[in-house]
């Protein structure tokens, strides 16, 4: 017998939509081939939740449960209903940066709403509410995550910094450019998932995981099939139980035909 997912887990950007934010219209249908199916569809994104709402809304997904922030953020929708959310104290982290690498913008979000930002962050890589605050006002509050931005530097020099800041306490993943995504300690993006399936009795053998980006590593590891997107750095495609083509070249749609 063939194997099918009961649930599908789909990172968004470079695995639903490209970086420009365009879905294929083959991808929306090969979505919805899953839902005929009968398996649950569930984004697991680093967005947060006010710019996942937008891709929820347009593959037309029925309602459920999406994982946003790295998996600090579980939303029932429609309605909004908040499941989960998982904050941390950012303080350390702002010191840190703010000592070791005072250009760095740094971005803290406001579920739902925006961010708190210390400085602008470059045109379009943020949606939403955006409130310029100083330092104190930005570690004054519990936060799903917190941002880092240096536009200045180069990837290898961002992340060389961010190995220098020595965080502890936090989960963390840098991005494809000078981003790094901060999380509360323990989470992500499988460890989401792995509530939201004890919570429909699913096992993860059952799940079917398809992302693009190091904050999936996690995700691709725990599912029963984890599959890079063929766009993904080496360390992504080395977790990965498959690898399947570039994004332009219809990798994700390709992967979903397997089972759908």
């Amino acid at each position: 017998m063939t194997w099918q997912p009961r649930m599908l887990a789909l990172d968004i950007d470079g695995t639903v939509v490209d970086h420009d934010g365009t879905m294929p219209d083959e991808i929306r249908a090969a979505v919805h081939r899953a839902l005929t199916a009968g398996t649950d569809v569930v984004l697991a994104t680093g967005r947060a939740w006010h710019s996942t709402r937008p891709v929820f809304e347009q593959l037309g997904l029925p309602p459920g449960p999406a994982v946003a922030s790295n998996g600090a953020v579980v939303v029932q929708y429609p309605p909004v209903q908040y499941l989960r959310e998982v904050t941390f104290d950012p303080g350390d982290v702002i010191e840190r940066v703010a000592r070791i690498a005072p250009r760095t913008a740094i971005g803290a979000e406001i579920v739902g709403i925006g961010y708190r930002v210390s400085q602008p962050f470059p045109d379009g890589e943020l949606d939403g509410e955006i409130h310029v605050v100083d330092l104190d006002e930005l570690a004054a509050h519990p936060v799903t995550r917190v941002i880092l931005r240096d536009s200045s530097v180069s990837h290898d020099d961002f992340t060389a910094m961010a190995h220098r800041l020595g965080l502890e306490g936090v989960s963390y993943s840098i991005g494809y450019s000078s981003w790094l995504d901060i999380a509360p300690q323990g989470i992500n993006k499988a460890t989401a998932l792995a509530g939201l399936c004890a919570e429909l009795g699913i096992d993860r053998a059952d799940v079917l995981a398809l992302g693009d980006g190091r904050n999936d590593i996690e995700m691709l590891e725990w599912a029963g099939r984890g599959v890079a997107i063929g766009d993904a750095p080496a360390e992504v495609r080395e977790v990965a139980d498959a690898v399947t083509g570039r994004f332009a070249e219809g990798g994700t749609t390709a992967e979903l035909a397997r089972w759908f």
